[in-house]
């Protein structure tokens, strides 16, 4: 078991374990900590406790003090010359005439180097605009092209749920979304239905995955014939996270239809699972689209990932 501390350094951004030595920190608290890219200003969100060393991505990086005021006066400081930087990166991209959208900018804790968040469809050269700041600003510049999530995340915005953004409220990292999800929890498979603010998946397909990927073990699929208490009949619907199922019995005037938990039936015959149904089928196109689409995020988010 480790002593750590919880630091993040922007507002719903990762959460980074620090080993705070002989320092009780209590949340909220801001401080100093030592991590790859140099000294960084952050606040406390978990105060100190004991956790498992598997749990912890070994070296763990020392909280080196308490912010002090001139920590937070130089912190205040470094917000200004953001807000500077942002408009004065603005005008240059409009002289280079780039296509490319400035999102934000970051400028390090120790002065080492200005970072730019940019979004745009390609490849992007701004090496004359990197020179241009460089020379503005005396010291390292780097230019990061982002993701339509990320940038959405940076914006704002509501979703069709009418609740402000999960990845603008308690959504720190984003995690790989299937249409596979979507179909299993019998969402509609359209794709304007299925897609958030920023043209993706929504990350709210991942959050019940679990559940209903543990419980659709249990279900026969439609289809399957069944033994129940009035006798044979055919799935004709599930109820996943009732763990119910309508069945469908033949009668002489046509068909009789019963709902009964699963725990009360016997499966006689299982059938595969439908691959591919008609509202899939329309929007076949598009959901592949949105596949690909999914893949390369979480491909570039993967060789971006780790740095702390």
């Amino acid at each position: 078991m480790k002593n750590i501390i919880g630091v993040r350094f922007k507002k719903l951004g990762k959460i980074y374990f620090f080993n705070p030595k002989q320092l009780k920190v209590k949340k909220g608290d801001k401080v100093i900590v030592e991590t790859a890219q140099g000294e960084e200003y952050g606040e406390v969100v978990i105060p100190n406790r004991y956790v498992e060393d598997e749990k912890i991505i070994a070296p763990l990086k020392r909280v080196i003090r308490m912010a002090n005021y001139r920590d937070n006066k130089h912190y205040e400081e470094c917000k200004k010359i953001e807000k500077e930087a942002m408009k004065t990166c603005q005008k240059k991209i409009k002289e280079h005439n780039l296509d490319m959208c400035l999102t934000d900018v970051e400028y390090k804790f120790d002065n080492s180097k200005i970072l730019f968040f940019f979004t745009a469809d390609g490849r992007i050269d701004f090496r004359e605009l990197v020179k241009d700041l460089a020379a503005i600003y005396k010291t390292r510049i780097e230019l990061r092209q982002i993701g339509v999530r990320d940038e959405v995340k940076r914006i704002g915005g509501n979703g069709v749920c009418g609740r402000e953004l999960c990845c603008c409220t308690f959504l720190s990292d984003f995690e790989a979304v299937s249409i596979k999800m979507a179909k299993e929890q019998n969402v509609s498979l359209n794709p304007s239905k299925i897609s958030g603010n920023c043209g993706r998946l929504m990350c709210c397909l991942k959050y019940e995955d679990n559940v209903y990927t543990e419980k659709l073990k249990r279900l026969p699929n439609i289809g399957a014939i069944v033994k129940t208490e009035d006798g044979e009949g055919e799935v004709d619907g599930i109820e996943t996270l009732k763990e119910r199922i309508k069945v469908k019995f033949k009668t002489e005037d046509g068909f009789n239809y019963k709902r009964y938990d699963v725990k009360d039936v016997k499966i006689i015959k299982d059938v595969p699972r439908e691959q591919i149904n008609e509202e899939e089928e329309q929007n076949k196109k598009e959901l592949e689209e949105l596949e690909k689409l999914e893949k390369l995020d979480a491909e570039k988010d993967k060789l971006e990932g780790g740095e702390q």
